[in-house]
């Protein structure tokens, strides 16, 4: 009689066939002594900066721009007014020493001259130029960059010897002189205006007209002189001078043609 061939998953070798090792591809490295040695694992994989490139050592940022280390974070802001509307500029770190000074004398400089051509701008404008003074001062302590995958950009001329920065400080220096200089020429005006007492026996010419009397004095000796001031009671023909050129305490003024003799 026949031997019925075995039922699926009965017998030694389960429901899915004989097992004859690991499956295909992989290797389980052997323990302990044997013929061969254990299998080394993967290397570890370095960390990457900009553009696939090793990054810099564990805990020292890399410049975004360029790869170079050492790099501090920061951001540098730029302004534009431009009368009804603004516009906001930022540009972040990390950056290194040359970027970082690159971006904010560039940015800073264009600030300086495109920031104020707005009303809220001109509110706006010194906020941020003095908030770019933070970062400034976090690049101006990083060592010179190396090892990076790109040049550095150019750091350029110092903020102080660029245009924009140039006329903005002459303007300041202008305004600095020009407003007491104005409130000077506007005090010695009032006083030139300012009518003064007058004296008896000084002589005087009028150049307005006896309705807004304006007494010039001058010398008695000069072709211009057209009254001599003599103190009251007034002769006939005398002119009486106007009170604010009245002493105080003291009595009106005449004033007498010279044209008529001095009794």
């Amino acid at each position: 009689m026949a031997t019925p061939p075995p039922q699926h998953g009965a017998g030694p070798y389960a429901q899915h066939g004989p097992q004859y090792g690991p499956p295909y591809g992989s290797y389980v490295p052997q323990q302990g002594p044997g013929p061969y040695p254990p299998v080394p694992g993967p290397p570890p994989v370095a960390p990457q900066g900009p553009y696939g490139m090793p990054a810099g050592p564990a805990g020292v940022p890399d410049c975004r721009m360029c790869g170079s280390v050492p790099a501090a974070p920061g951001t540098v802001r730029g302004h534009q007014g431009m009368f009804v509307l603004m516009r906001f500029l930022r540009t972040e770190g990390p950056l290194c020493r040359d970027c970082g000074l690159a971006t904010y004398r560039r940015m800073q400089s264009d600030t300086l001259w495109q920031g104020w051509w707005g009303p809220l701008s001109l509110f706006i404008t010194p906020v941020t130029l003095l908030m770019n003074l933070g970062p400034r001062a976090a690049y101006y302590r990083l060592q010179p960059p190396a090892n990076g995958i790109l040049r550095p950009l150019d750091p350029g001329k110092p903020l102080w010897r660029r245009p924009p920065a140039l006329l903005v400080l002459a303007a300041v220096v202008l305004v600095s002189f020009a407003l007491p200089t104005l409130i000077v020429i506007g005090l010695l005006a009032g006083g030139d205006g300012k009518p003064q007492p007058l004296a008896t026996g000084q002589c005087v010419r009028n150049v307005g007209d006896w309705k807004e009397q304006k007494l010039l004095a001058v010398d008695c000796s000069s072709p211009d002189a057209q009254y001599r001031v003599h103190a009251a009671p007034c002769a006939g023909g005398d002119y009486i001078a106007a009170l604010k050129y009245t002493p105080e305490n003291g009595s009106l003024r005449c004033l007498r043609p010279l044209d008529r003799p001095t009794r």
